[in-house]
């Protein structure tokens, strides 16, 4: 039975030339799979839990001590993790073409693992072409590198400061500004991002005065 032509990238949805990835997706699949043994190995430094997670002493309870490895590295880095993803759908690959059962498992993960992989490299021409779970291989496939990459390399949290509140400047019209303050983490001045007024440390008590008047009804004047 002939599968129907999918009207676009099965992971993307931009044309796919009557495929099912498109060719960036393609591409970037290839390089994603290509760096699984890698990741695999760099994960191994990140099994030890970061000495923040220590409950310190060494008289600690056993019940409250941290874990001796990382759990999220370990399971990746385990049979059901990395490997397991990509022996399953180098099986399912497999089926759909008419090869061969895949052998049961032997020797290292990390062989596993490279072994997998370039069994699905070496099928991704088909699979990009004319595979309807091209889609959700992937899908899955970009997922489980985002996990490894968030481990290894973790995004820095970016510093959105604390709203102090409406900026008190006056405006030439005679307005007053009201744009949002922020104090920023180690900032020793504030500064409006709408009028650029700047509020020394100096400032900073009489800040919240202003910003109290400032707040004030004509109902709540006495």
């Amino acid at each position: 039975m002939t599968e129907p032509t999918p009207a676009g990238c099965l992971l993307c949805h931009r044309p796919a030339d009557g495929g099912s990835l498109c060719v960036g997706c393609t591409k970037d699949t290839l390089v994603r799979l290509e760096s699984l043994p890698t990741l695999y190995r760099a994960l191994a430094a990140f099994l030890v839990p970061s000495p923040s997670a220590s409950t310190g002493g060494r008289t600690a309870s056993l019940a409250h001590s941290p874990m001796p490895v990382a759990e999220l590295p370990l399971t990746m880095r385990g049979p059901g993790g990395m490997v397991g993803v990509a022996e399953d759908w180098y099986t399912l690959v497999r089926e759909e073409r008419g090869m061969s059962p895949l052998a049961p498992p032997v020797g290292s993960v990390e062989g596993r693992l490279r072994g997998a992989v370039t069994g699905l490299c070496a099928n991704l021409p088909w699979i990009a072409v004319s595979w309807p779970l091209a889609g959700s291989f992937a899908e899955e496939i970009r997922g489980v590198v985002r996990s490894a990459v968030a481990v290894i390399s973790p995004p820095v949290p970016v510093d959105r400061g604390t709203v102090l509140g409406p900026c008190p400047a006056q405006l030439p019209d005679g307005t007053l500004c009201g744009t949002d303050l922020r104090l920023f983490t180690g900032a020793q001045l504030v500064t409006c991002p709408g009028c650029t007024s700047t509020f020394p440390p100096a400032t900073w008590t009489g800040l919240k005065v202003w910003m109290d008047s400032d707040a004030k009804t004509p109902s709540d004047a006495t």
